[in-house]
């Protein structure tokens, strides 16, 4: 007849089953002491909470107005910060492009602006020139032209700046003003674009020149440089086939 197992101090029976209830509950114990420890570090109110936010990459847009638009309070644990929405509330800002938002543990939020580069001068309703990117977005206004941002020439004249936002022909003319050698670029006053593949410059000394797209940009800088050594007032460097100078 098989004996029973030895009866503990108390008259409790000993072995493995009571040896591994033990362990289950020992584990379960040290998993939810682990959980509370790490909900209390990351929710509580002294640790892992916003201590500053730091902004890096204006220059336009004031330090000020990014805090004020992103919203991030101090105090606020560190995990409840929603990167992606405070970003999206920053690059409403007019004159900022995008914007990186990372969480820098244990205590701060880093934000990173990038804005907009002004590419072309447009003439403002109420005077002066706006400064818009590829976009039309309008980076600025001031009272006189830069010297090297060329004027852009809208095809309809009064056409309200705020219409160019998003306009293919002065994106067009953007792009290959962007891709011109830069002693060319530097002698274009104006610009004009009828349509994307018709972007005309207007140079210095009454020269125009119709570039046609940003496509090509080396070979028509090259043909061109030829061309105007016959000192015309017109060429045509569009078609990679044909020429013309006037």
């Amino acid at each position: 007849m098989a004996k029973a197992p030895p009866l503990g101090a108390k008259g409790r029976r000993s072995g493995p089953r009571a040896r591994r209830s033990w362990r289950v509950a020992f584990f379960a114990l040290a998993l939810a002491g682990l959980i509370a420890a790490v909900a209390w570090a990351l929710l509580g109110p002294w640790l892992l909470v916003v201590r500053s936010v730091v902004v890096t990459g204006t220059r336009l847009v004031p330090a000020s107005e990014v805090l004020a638009v992103a919203g991030v309070n101090r105090g606020t644990p560190l995990i409840w910060v929603n990167v992606g929405r405070v970003a999206a509330r920053i690059e409403t800002i007019r004159q900022v492009k995008s914007a990186q938002v990372t969480r820098d543990w244990p205590d701060r939020v880093v934000i990173v602006v990038w804005e907009r580069t002004s590419a072309l001068t447009v003439m403002a309703p109420g005077g002066g020139f706006d400064l818009v990117d590829s976009g039309g977005v309008i980076v600025r206004w001031a009272a006189r032209r830069p010297a090297d941002l060329p004027l852009y020439l809208a095809p309809a004249s009064g056409t309200a700046v705020n219409s160019l936002r998003g306009d293919p022909d002065l994106a067009a003319a953007a792009a290959v003003l962007g891709a011109l050698p830069a002693q060319l670029r530097h002698t274009v006053g104006s610009v004009s674009a009828p349509s994307p593949d018709q972007v005309t410059l207007q140079l210095s000394g009454g020269i125009t020149v119709l570039w046609g797209d940003a496509s090509d940009a080396a070979r028509k800088a090259r043909v061109l440089n030829v061309l105007m050594q016959a000192h015309a007032h017109y060429y045509d460097v569009s078609a990679q086939e044909t020429v013309t100078t006037n």
